[in-house]
């Protein structure tokens, strides 16, 4: 954890010594009563806190978070519903790259059964957006949809450059389509297919709500990865204030 975070109503309460982040700080970092740490509240400011006393079944920590959250740039996913598995991955790596948004697609060739997974029921979703963000130094979190129809989703795209990656019917390679645009820096929707891809009608969902089809080039990626290649490339040739 290169930032450790906290929940807003946390902060006033002493930390259970079998957190994991109590662990961290004792265990992995080896830390002693008045040790500072890097600390931040879950989108809001960052600082530091102390270490004020520890006992056998509690940490008393104070803070000091005077740093405020930047903006979010705007880049926005649309993912095809995946297993539970890729999902987590996803919503770990996707934060960690500072994604403004992540909406889960239903589409054609989706597993409904994914919807049902304890992922989401139990709200773990949110602990791998928390590890994401605690690995990029940064107290934001991603908005997430868990699950709408993609034609939902598509539509509701309000303006920006819309990019869908697709294998076969690409239309040009992602940073050819980038610097193909006159003014960069604007907000960005990348829409990623399920793991078994879009289908016809998916696709033709997503030309009518304004996308284009760009690839990643010939491999054939996981989920996961064309999705922290696309933000990468993106990152490289866009630029954001």
């Amino acid at each position: 954890m290169n930032l450790i975070l906290f929940e807003p109503t946390e902060v006033a309460s002493p930390l259970p010594r079998s957190d994991p982040r109590a662990v961290h700080l004792l265990e992995t970092l080896r830390m002693r009563e008045g040790a500072l740490f890097d600390a931040g509240i879950v989108n809001g400011p960052r600082g530091k806190a102390r270490i004020v006393s520890v006992g056998p079944e509690w940490l008393t920590l104070e803070f000091a978070l005077d740093v405020a959250p930047a903006s979010s740039d705007p880049i926005d996913l649309i993912v095809g519903l995946p297993r539970p598995q890729s999902a987590r991955r996803i919503l770990h790596d996707a934060s960690a790259l500072g994604a403004r948004r992540i909406t889960f697609a239903r589409t054609e060739r989706s597993d409904p059964n994914y919807a049902e997974s304890s992922l989401w029921s139990s709200g773990e979703w949110r602990r791998h957006l928390i590890d994401g963000a605690q690995q990029a130094f940064d107290t934001r979190i991603p908005e997430v949809v868990p699950s709408l129809p993609l034609n939902v989703a598509a539509a509701a795209v309000q303006g920006g450059l819309r990019i869908a990656f697709d294998n076969y019917e690409a239309s040009a390679a992602l940073p050819v389509l980038l610097r193909s645009q006159g003014v960069k820096g604007g907000s960005v929707t990348l829409a990623f297919g399920p793991e078994r891809g879009w289908d016809a009608a998916d696709r033709e969902v997503l030309r009518t709500a304004g996308f284009a089809l760009a690839s990643l080039g010939r491999r054939v990626m996981r989920v996961e990865t064309a999705i922290v290649s696309a933000v990468a490339v993106l990152r490289a040739e866009w630029a954001w204030d």
